[in-house]
């Protein structure tokens, strides 16, 4: 993949990103309950988005689906811990995540808070179009894949790093 198919997001840009995600759920008169970050590239987005709409109250639902650039398993799976539905019961809650690609995972999160949450709406800092989800909150929208500043740089492994330093 040539580096004209990737779109690249620099931590500088995800401030800017997360500031303008933020607002745009605020000038909806959204006030969420809780956000529900979905690991682990919506860690970041719903951290941001906590701050700046001031909502203390995270939770992370751990889902696995992407195992590569362009490679994934059939269906996204919900790794433990599992949130408990009474922490979710009666919520206003926002789903943050980095991407909506598939929008297999938003689905999964999505169903799995529907029948305890009053509300639930999605922000993501991308949306694709492939996305069968349309979440109501988008930075932007591109069918390229994406550089994240958290995710483009190889793993640091144990012993790889000078400990005498």
């Amino acid at each position: 993949m040539t580096s004209a198919e990737r779109e690249t997001l620099t931590w500088s840009d995800f401030g800017i990103a997360s500031r303008q995600l933020a607002q745009s759920i605020a000038d909806d008169g959204f006030r969420p309950d809780l956000i529900l970050a979905i690991a682990r590239g919506g860690l970041f987005a719903a951290g941001a988005l906590g701050y700046a709409l001031d909502v203390k109250n995270l939770h992370v639902m751990n889902v696995e689906f992407y195992t590569g650039v362009n490679s994934r398993l059939d269906l996204p799976v919900v790794l433990p811990p599992v949130p408990q539905p009474v922490d979710l019961s009666g919520a206003r809650v926002l789903v943050a995540d980095d991407v909506a690609d598939t929008g297999a995972t938003l689905r999964l999160v999505k169903d799995f808070c529907a029948a305890h949450v009053a509300d639930v709406r999605c922000a993501v800092v991308y949306e694709k179009p492939t996305s069968t989800v349309k979440s109501e909150y988008v930075w932007r929208r591109t069918d390229r894949w994406i550089n994240f500043p958290w995710s483009t740089e190889a793993p640091v492994v144990a012993g790889a790093v000078n400990r005498d330093a």
